[in-house]
């Protein structure tokens, strides 16, 4: 008798450390996904979206709030889970942390090794989007603050170039367009003067009436595909880094999960 009762003692202590370090490690997880479901959602109510659901519906492009709302909502859901499941030593939710976590680590996984299989149609599609967005460009703030940053981090202007934003109907360069910014750009295509502190929202005004070459003075002339692909090619191994880093993550949260929860039968078992 005595020897089973040390037996339950030493296995309830393994599960101790394991325990509250996966409890840990998903009081973060948690408070990270809450922090994104809030700016999602807060987003989303400066916006007026959940006022008018009909909104949603309405946005020709993709609106980047979406991003934050279903990232924050399956790490929210996942940390709750795995925290619970730590602490009332729940198998039930300790099974359903890790089977979740493997599925998106394998969707993960293929998502990788597809688009590097199907680099071509990521491409076009890549093309694609970044059209259908600069032509949404004033329909949306956070969109435009996306494409706006976008074009400054990346030093570029357009999907392909300048003229790319004749498909957006305020900088369309045509007798017709009574817009001011007709021939123009966002000022986010302007190559900034170190000079100025205060930006100059204007500067990207008439600059598509002049020839190419006096272009390049103002404005970014190169494709934000193109600058994507080169500034991926130079931090390929922080990008790679960083996805190894996610990954090896995951795998240390389902071994942890499935420790615990083999730790609580075998507890269970001596009872």
């Amino acid at each position: 008798m005595s020897r089973k009762h040390h037996h339950h003692y030493k296995g309830a202590e393994v599960s101790c450390c394991v325990k509250y370090f996966l409890f840990g490690f998903n009081i973060l997880f948690w408070l990270l996904g809450a922090s994104f479901l809030a700016i999602g959602l807060w987003a989303w109510a400066e916006k007026g979206v959940l006022s008018n659901l009909s909104a949603i519906t309405d946005l020709g492009a993709l609106d980047p709030v979406w991003l934050f709302i279903v990232v924050g909502a399956v790490m929210f859901i996942l940390g709750f889970a795995g925290c619970i499941g730590a602490l009332r030593e729940n198998t039930t939710l300790l099974k359903f942390f890790s089977v979740f976590l493997g599925l998106i680590f394998f969707l993960e996984l293929t998502a990788g090794i597809l688009s590097f299989v199907f680099k071509d149609w990521i491409k076009d599609q890549l093309n694609l989007f970044i059209n259908k967005n600069v032509k949404a460009y004033r329909d949306d703030i956070d969109l435009q603050n996306v494409i706006d940053f976008a074009q400054e981090y990346w030093s570029c202007c357009g999907t392909h170039g300048s003229d790319d934003w004749n498909l957006n109907m305020y900088f369309n360069c045509t007798e017709l367009n009574p817009s001011r910014e007709s021939c123009g750009v966002p000022f986010s295509c302007c190559v900034k003067d170190p000079a100025e502190d205060v930006l100059n929202t204007q500067c990207g005004y008439d600059v598509r009436r002049q020839e190419e070459q006096n272009r390049q003075k103002f404005i970014y002339t190169k494709g934000c595909v193109g600058q994507f692909e080169k500034w991926l090619q130079d931090k390929l191994i922080i990008v790679a880094g960083i996805f190894v880093g996610i990954a090896l993550l995951q795998i240390f949260g389902i071994c942890l999960a499935q420790n615990l929860v083999s730790d609580v039968k075998a507890v269970k078992a001596n009872w």
